[in-house]
């Protein structure tokens, strides 16, 4: 095979791959050689059929599969013999019409374009100066939990009295829906407690239950909303007539061991402590994205690279793909109002560039780290997922089983996470703590995306396999929150 280099223009190279008429007529000639071992033709025995009719009857056939060949693994062996690092998957072309005939081959040109990923130079990770944050739930938020948890966990206690309902009152019913007379589905319940004046019900239905009093019967009139769920009944007038059972009143637990006991706790120091912990938790994630978004600001002023043209151009398509859809749903950021096209473009272009450097640095540092994903960690990756939806987890299961590139997508987050971790090993950290309200992350570019882990783990592994693999980037929805920001 001849490899001559025809551009080297930035990041894009072109080669002229000439594969001799000898190399071709020597692969299709082994080939034929192999078939005629097991070959079975009339009048000959199994093996000793005459290698000129073996050629004459399938030369064609094989050459074909030969040149296939040839054409599909080129761009593999250039990428090995010229030591490239593919930003995407090399486009291989035909130079003209291939000759098929077995019997008379000729030589073999083809065209091979490829994008290389830039000459990346790393910072210096041990001079970088962090801050990590933290924050800490104070007593009083500890305690509202706590409320909250019993509250959740409060009872309903019939009352003796008979007396009307008032607001706040809890009332205990039947009652039959009716639209032109005819009970329709979903508008009957029997023994249900309604809070008098509360929320939850179509506007107006429990406010007209005020002064009702057990044992006695009322309809009420309500008009379901313009947008109701079920769109048989949206809109329409309907009539409810309502039986007053009883009065009941929600009683909440008291803050002790028995509030514990009811949650499956072993006593009320061990309610506090979950509930401590599972609050730390929450801050611990905030107190995260906002360390690795500063993180991320810092490492986006040593990008000092070109992107990828088409790495860029499909991390550009991704973010226009949601801002037009953001817009044509009315969610169109309001500081992109008034703004033309070109503009918008030129803003969401750069937001492009800014995740495609970041992604590509976080990859190389990666790759010299020699940080890597196990098939452990994707595994339980995969099992949070699946958790996300119970009730279906048969079938998310199935997709992912029938969707390797959906399991790869969960390597992104995971392998940008590992190397945020080195980083921060390795540079000089300041520890923080602050209050809870200055770890909120204000959005920058208001775009819904986060493609910085999922590009860093795309080209980490591209560049380790040298594969010369597409480095498409997966959908954003599998990357972490933090690169909102990015």
């Amino acid at each position: 095979m001849q490899v001559t280099e025809t551009l080297s223009d930035g990041l894009r190279r072109s080669y002229a791959v000439r594969l001799s008429a000898s190399e071709i007529e020597s692969q299709a000639s082994a080939r034929l050689a192999d078939i005629g071992k097991t070959l079975r033709l009339p009048g000959f025995r199994p093996g000793k059929v005459p290698p000129n009719m073996i050629k004459k009857r399938y030369g064609s056939s094989v050459m074909a599969e030969v040149l296939q060949e040839a054409v599909r693994g080129v761009a593999d062996r250039v990428v090995a013999e010229k030591q490239l690092r593919p930003a995407g998957q090399p486009r291989v072309s035909l130079e003209g019409q291939p000759v098929l005939d077995a019997s008379a081959p000729s030589d073999l040109d083809i065209k091979v374009d490829v994008e290389v990923l830039p000459d990346i130079t790393l910072p210096d990770l041990a001079a970088l100066r962090l801050t990590r944050w933290r924050a800490e739930p104070s007593e009083d938020v500890v305690a509202r939990a706590l409320d909250s948890v019993a509250t959740q966990n409060r009872k309903l206690e019939d009352l003796d009295e008979v007396r009307p309902a008032v607001v706040g009152d809890l009332l205990k019913v039947d009652f039959t829906g009716r639209i032109d007379g005819v009970a329709f589905e979903g508008g009957t319940a029997t023994d249900i407690a309604i809070e008098v004046g509360g929320a939850g019900f179509i506007a107006g239905f429990t406010e007209q239950i005020e002064g009702l009093a057990p044992g006695e019967t009322r309809t009420i009139d309500v008009t379901f909303p313009a947008d109701y769920q079920a769109k048989e009944l949206a809109g329409k007038a309907a009539q409810f007539e309502i039986v007053a059972k009883g009065l009941q009143r929600s009683v909440t637990p008291a803050l002790d061991d028995a509030l514990a006991v009811s949650v499956g706790l072993e006593d009320f120091a061990k309610l506090r402590e979950a509930v401590v912990g599972q609050i730390q938790r929450e801050y611990d994630a905030m107190a995260r994205l906002r360390t690795k978004r500063e993180l991320l600001d810092v490492l986006a002023e040593e990008a000092r690279f070109p992107s990828p043209q088409n790495l860029l151009e499909q991390e550009f398509n991704a973010i226009w793909q949601r801002v037009e859809a953001d817009r044509r749903a009315g969610r169109a950021d309001d500081e992109d109002a008034g703004k033309d096209e070109a503009t918008l473009k030129a803003e969401y272009h750069a937001i492009a560039d800014r995740r495609v450097r970041l992604g590509l640095l976080l990859a190389e540092i990666g790759r010299l780290n020699d940080v890597v994903v196990s098939q452990a960690e994707i595994t339980q990756a995969l099992r949070a997922e699946v958790a996300r939806y119970p009730g279906q987890e048969q079938q998310v299961l199935a997709f992912f089983q029938k969707t390797p590139a959906a399991v790869e997508q969960l390597r992104g987050p995971i392998f940008e996470d590992k190397v945020v971790d080195l980083i921060l090993e390795r540079a000089q950290v300041t520890d923080t703590t602050v209050p809870i309200e200055e770890l909120a992350l204000p959005e920058v570019d208001g775009v819904a995306s986060a493609p910085v882990a999922a590009i860093a783990a795309e080209a980490a592994e591209s560049v380790t396999e040298g594969d010369g693999s597409s480095g498409e980037v997966p959908p954003a929805e599998t990357a972490a929150a933090a690169d909102e920001t990015v």
